[in-house]
This record gives C-alpha cells, sequence and structure tokens, in this order.
C-alpha cells in the first residue's frame, strides 16, 4: 500500500472563465497534517471541497488510499470533517452527538455508546456526556465536534478554519489540543486556515496557496527560512524585502548591493539559479537584524518603538523615497537599552540569515 494517504492529480476547478483550482498535483503521507494556507480566493477552500466531494472537478482525480474516489459522494470517502460553525444538533445530548454518526453506520448502541465515551476521553470532556450543546462553551463544543468526527475513525479529516470563532487565547489552546489528538490518533489531518501563525504552529506542511495554484509546499521552517518567491517572503511573517543586485555569487552566498543607501550585504540563494547582474530581492527577518550605533550596515532614523507583549519592534527610516520603515525585533526585556526618537541607528545581519530571491 502506498504512503500516501491522499492524493491530488492534476485537480482544477472553473466557474465559467474563473479558474478556482489550476490543475493541482499533491500527495499528502498516512499521518500527516498538512495545512492549506493562503488569502480568500487563493483555492485552498475549493480544493478542501474537492476533496470533501463537496464539489466536483473539471478535471484530474482524488484518490484516498488508492481508491479513486474523484465523483463519489462525501459520505462514500473515507473521511470526517470539522468546520467553524460546529454543525453540533442543539437538541441532542452531547453523548448522542457523537455517536451518530456511528448510528449511522448502523453500529450496535453499546459499541456506539462506548466509543463515545471514549472519544470524550480523548478531547478531556467526559463530564459533560450528558449535557446539551448550548451549555457548553464555544471552544468546548469545537472539541465535541472534533471528537464526533474522530469516533468512527476516518482514515482523513479535514478541517475548514475550525477556530475562527474563538478568540485567541483560546484558538491558542485548542491548536495545542488538535496537534495532541493528532500525536495520539495519528490520522492524517488536512486543515484550512488564512492565519499565518495557526499554519506555522501545526504543520507538518504547509501548502501555500495563491490565485488558485500552490505557490510553495514544504515545512514551516522551509517556508519561512528559504521562501521561493516574494510572495511567499511577503506572506509568511513579517520580513525587510529590499532590492538590490548581485555583484558576485559563491556557491549558495550570494553578495549584494543593495538600493538601499548603496550598503553591499550578504545572503543565501532561495534555491533558484542566481547569477551576478541579476536583479534579486533580499529578504531579512526583523528578528535576525542586529543593531549599532554605527559601523557597516544599513542606516537610518528611529522612527518608532513598540513593545508588543514578548517583542520589542523598532522601526527605521532608511531615507528612501517610498521605501516602508525597516523592522527589527527583540526580546523584550526590562534593562533593554533605550533608544531615542530620532536616533540614528545602524543595523547589520549575517549571511546565513538572509535569502536572496530572484526577480
Amino acid at each position: 500500500m502506498s504512503s500516501s494517504n491522499l492524493q491530488i492529480s492534476g485537480l482544477g476547478k472553473r466557474y465559467g472563465d474563473f479558474v478556482a483550482l489550476a490543475p493541482t498535483h499533491l500527495d499528502v503521507a498516512r499521518g500527516e497534517f498538512l495545512t492549506l494556507l493562503g488569502p480568500s480566493g487563493s483555492g485552498k477552500t475549493t480544493l478542501l471541497s474537492l476533496i470533501a466531494g463537496l464539489a466536483q472537478p473539471d478535471e484530474g482525480r482524488v484518490l484516498i488510499d488508492g481508491a479513486d474516489v474523484t465523483y463519489g459522494a462525501p459520505y462514500e470517502r473515507d473521511i470526517g470533517m470539522v468546520f467553524q460553525n460546529y454543525a453540533l444538533f442543539p437538541h441532542m445530548s452531547i453523548e448522542e452527538n457523537i455517536a451518530f454518526p456511528l448510528k449511522m453506520r448502523k453500529v450496535p448502541a453499546a459499541e456506539a455508546r462506548r466509543r463515545a465515551h471514549e472519544a470524550l476521553e480523548m478531547v478531556r470532556l467526559p463530564h459533560v456526556a450528558a449535557r446539551l450543546p448550548r451549555e457548553l462553551s464555544g471552544g468546548q463544543q469545537q472539541r465535541i465536534a472534533l471528537a464526533r468526527c474522530m469516533v468512527y475513525r476516518p482514515a482523513i479529516i479535514l478541517m475548514d478554519e475550525p477556530l475562527g470563532a474563538l478568540d485567541k487565547k483560546l484558538r491558542d489552546q485548542m491548536q495545542l489540543e488538535i496537534k495532541r489528538i493528532h500525536r495520539e490518533l495519528g490520522t492524517t489531518i488536512v486543515y484550512v486556515t488564512h492565519d499565518q501563525e495557526e499554519a506555522m504552529t501545526m504543520s507538518d506542511r504547509i501548502c501555500l496557496m495563491n490565485g488558485g495554484a500552490i505557490e510553495q509546499l514544504g515545512t514551516p521552517a522551509d517556508l519561512y527560512f528559504r521562501p521561493r518567491t516574494l510572495f511567499v517572503a511577503d506572506f509568511l511573517g513579517e520580513s525587510n524585502l529590499l532590492q538590490g543586485e548581485v555583484t558576485s555569487v559563491d556557491g549558495d552566498t550570494v553578495t549584494v548591493k543593495l538600493a538601499h543607501q548603496g550598503v553591499t550585504g550578504q545572503a543565501l540563494s532561495n534555491g533558484a539559479p542566481i547569477k551576478a547582474g541579476q536583479k534579486v530581492t533580499v529578504m531579512l527577518r526583523p528578528q535576525n537584524l542586529r543593531v549599532a550605533t554605527a559601523g557597516p550596515g544599513l542606516t537610518g532614523k528611529l522612527l518608532d518603538v513598540m513593545v508588543t507583549g514578548s517583542l520589542t519592534k523598532l522601526y527605521l527610516d532608511s531615507g528612501v523615497a517610498d521605501a516602508a520603515p525597516i523592522v527589527v525585533a527583540y526580546p523584550t526585556q526590562r534593562q533593554a537599552e533605550q533608544y531615542a526618537i530620532g536616533q540614528p541607528l545602524t543595523v547589520s545581519w549575517q549571511a546565513a540569515d538572509a535569502v536572496a530571491i530572484a526577480e
């Protein structure tokens, strides 16, 4: 049997002249947590709907454990789904809600009850079996929706923005819960979100989508530290994007003369071929910039200081017309050096912390 639990082969979807999903190829390994990430209209929900059988493709195939389910109904696929709105039956007890999929599959009542209580233990809510959904908090209801999905042990669980209705603190808690449950079950999960931090936190791999196509597929570290395109660099996490021209190439290390102040610095290539004389954009993450009051590097006047909690951010005016401020970030500390607004500062970086992206 293939190690791929889910195979997408040339799957595409159009609505008239609008291409919702360009022909797409994607393999999801058994037990993997894959996140479909992207802005609105990127194609992530279309792809999930085609996998679930909620929409039919114009081309391509969907295979689950080697079986072609492209045009099969949702109930004919070995999948479970968790939505943002929980979709619990308000008149049923929690136990009855969780056992409902088993009832539909003709599982004997005693066995269905036993498995429903197992699922409640898994989501750490065994004490709510007799309650109604309206008696639970939003976070508890989402855990029940997850338990109902897990109870019939599908090969794949699809999650469509399941935490979108929760506040940030509860979202963070639920992210940990879903990760824990995923580790314990080992079930394949395909998860849709537009939240970059959520995708970085939870995923084995991220499939970043843009304009109905896959922009980059890889681990969170792949996308964050070695973006293949400017869209990836700009979308995933905060970054300083500085234009320049390559003056020399030594293996994976390129030397770039930046348009900002004519400063020369080094960066790693993003894996694409780069040669001397080529125009590139250098991506510098704010936390990888180091501040000095003088010395080689980019210089600028301090525009603002923002304490965001765990991080303190400095915003520097580089003096380059129409250029965005240079952002520097470092851990917030009580005894950190104090900088004055308008003070000139210089920032530098290590080559290993910068990425040159070919234009």
